[in-house]
């Protein structure tokens, strides 16, 4: 159900900020909008999992709040994050 670390690793390295960067919210997005997608495939076979289900929308929560928050600081990274992620916003 969690992503992989080859995944993640994969993640860091494209939407980093710079060197060694894994805090940004930009790789913190992306990590989230990874599992959210692998959840949303997961509950299309277990459409009873309502514990798994919370714990999806506390990662959607999470992500908005990490969305609005890079929104408010600097619009224009948040606009090219949106479209390199493909969330409709």
């Amino acid at each position: 159900m969690s992503i992989t670390v080859e995944e993640k690793q994969r993640l860091m390295k494209e939407f980093a900020t710079k060197e060694g960067d894994t805090g940004s919210p930009e790789v913190q997005v992306a990590i989230l909008t990874s599992r959210i997608s692998t959840l949303t495939e997961h509950f299309k076979t277990h459409k009873k999992d309502n514990h798994g289900r919370r714990g999806l929308l506390m990662m959607v929560a999470q992500r908005r709040k990490l969305l609005d928050y890079l929104k408010k600081k600097d619009e224009p990274r948040y606009r090219v994050l949106i479209a390199k992620l493909g969330i409709r916003r």
